[in-house]
């Protein structure tokens, strides 16, 4: 078969659940089971998944390994979703959401600077600290509190954490480059970081835009300065130790230095008496701090098990996992963001036990609300698994199968000297079929340094694109969408999210296509 005629049919899976998310408004259950099916036959009638490629499992064997594999990684996003859910219910129940968002926004008169300290600010942080999925499970809920659309709200948290993808999760999706890349990891953190450092103004500009958009009451040309020195104040910090310390702290510090700048600014702007002081005799200092318990619990675990070494070895290395033939898995269950949201979410409610006791929940008694919180989240979470389940699958099977790889290959072979400008839209493409930055990179780091070589391309060029591209990727990722839909009860809806995150993830993928082709 003509390899222009194998790639195109290598890519149909993935055009099909575009063109049926975006053009047909179906769900992502509906569309991700088309694109499942569609992989399946091209897979096998193709690729000779399960003949010639894992010939010894047979096309059953092959199959089900595929699946076995998108079920483990969907349990282990699950396991984020679910606690983040746990923990936005209670918050709702007791009322401490409110009296955390009164005292955000008493910050400034102006609701739009409150909803940009939580888009980027906040989900920055968390994803900084957490990764995989954790910013937008907070902060979405908190954007819909504020009373933005829940479309609007997934998608500007989607678009405003983004660019903190690169370095989450205390650095996690830079692992795989420094693994394989003959540079060291402080010379691909400055690399990546670069391209955000370079472009990153752009996704405050579009995040304060949306905001803008969302709350059309509010208006006023003041507000674009307000987001210039966040892009600024995040940015600085960001750039200057992704380039000095290494991968672990860019976000997690940018987001810290430049929200706590940006407060001070903030203040320092306030006219007498033109606003509510921050700690009210409603809302007293104590209790804003036990509002917050939960975030101020992760962010405290998030620390201890990331920044102590000796902790953060012994909790890395208890591992689930497990290994059939060529699939397999392993989640560091005591490490993992979601098994420290779950640890967040019980003590956080033991420290508002208080505030339970006086609030309009059915059963004021602790044990009953948190019950009923994990009820209800639990009840949300059946559609949401199905969904991540089918999309999952079908990037499993296109991985296995050699169909990424060959649209990875067919690209790079087509565009030749221009390759700079399209190596960032291959990250894409891979956090887009596996949901994350990290397996993006794992995916394509050696195909982009093979292809440097072979194009006598800068190298760290290449590699600061594909790790660039795989951060952009999550904006649009189906199951990241899924996720990030289910903490604000939008399942079905998937499809309106991706349509604002698209163009949004092209403008920025091709600028950083651009820039990459001007530093080769």
């Amino acid at each position: 078969m003509p390899i222009a005629a194998k790639t195109l049919l290598a890519a149909l899976p993935i055009l099909a659940i575009l063109v049926l998310m975006l053009g047909l408004r179906w769900s992502a259950v509906r569309a991700g089971s088309t694109g499942l099916l569609l992989s399946l036959i091209i897979a096998t009638g193709v690729f000779g998944y399960g003949t010639t490629v894992l010939p010894e499992l047979g096309i059953a064997g092959a199959t089900g390994g595929g699946l076995l594999e998108a079920t483990f990684i969907a349990i282990t996003i699950l396991w984020i979703v679910f606690p983040a859910l746990c923990i936005h219910e209670l918050q709702q129940a007791s009322g401490a959401i409110e009296r955390l968002r009164d005292a955000i926004g008493s910050l400034s008169a102006d609701p739009r600077i409150t909803a940009m300290m939580l888009a980027w600010f906040f989900s920055l942080f968390m994803e900084g600290a957490a990764g995989f999925g954790t910013a937008a499970a907070l902060t979405a809920p908190f954007l819909v509190s504020m009373g933005l659309g829940k479309v609007e709200a997934v998608t500007i948290v989607l678009i405003g954490h983004s660019i903190g993808v690169s370095f989450g999760a205390v650095g996690t999706p830079l692992i795989p480059l420094a693994a394989v890349a003959p540079l060291s990891a402080l010379e691909l953190s400055a690399s990546v970081a670069l391209y955000h450092a370079v472009l990153g103004l752009l996704m405050a500009l579009v995040t304060m835009w949306l905001i803008q958009r969302a709350l059309p009451v509010h208006r006023g040309n003041g507000i674009w300065m307000w987001a210039v020195a966040a892009g600024g104040l995040f940015l600085t910090p960001y750039y200057l130790i992704a380039a000095n310390l290494g991968p672990e702290l860019p976000t997690l510090g940018g987001a810290l230095l430049g929200a706590s700048a940006f407060i001070v600014l903030l203040l320092a702007a306030r006219k007498p008496g033109s606003t509510a002081p921050i700690v009210t005799s409603t809302h007293t200092q104590g209790s804003l701090w036990i509002a917050g318990a939960p975030y101020l619990v992760l962010t405290a675990l998030i620390v201890l098990t990331r920044l102590i070494p000796p902790l953060q070895q012994t909790l890395s290395t208890q591992l689930l996992q497990w290994r059939f033939s060529e699939f397999g898995g392993q989640m560091a269950y005591l490490y993992h963001p979601g098994t420290l949201l779950l640890l967040s979410f019980f003590i956080g409610a033991w420290c508002q036990r208080g505030m339970i006791q006086h609030s309009k929940l059915d059963d004021s008694d602790l044990a009953a609300a948190i019950k009923a919180a994990m009820t209800r989240a639990m009840k949300r979470l059946a559609p949401v698994a199905l969904a991540l389940l089918v999309m999952l699958g079908l990037s499993r099977i296109m991985v296995h199968a050699g169909m990424i790889e060959t649209l990875a290959i067919s690209a790079a072979a087509s565009a030749a000297s221009a390759w700079p400008v399209f190596a960032p839209f291959i990250g894409v493409l891979g956090a887009f079929v596996t949901g994350s930055a990290t397996a993006s990179n794992i995916l394509f780091t050696e195909f982009q340094l093979s292809s440097a070589e072979r194009l006598g391309l800068s190298v760290s060029t290449l590699l600061g694109a594909q790790g660039f591209g795989a951060a952009v990727g999550n904006m649009v990722a189906p199951h990241n969408v899924i996720a990030a839909c289910a903490t604000v009860g939008l399942a079905g809806k998937e499809g309106d999210v991706l349509r604002r995150t698209i163009p949004v993830m092209l403008i920025y993928t091709l600028l950083g296509g651009l820039l990459a082709l001007y530093r080769s």
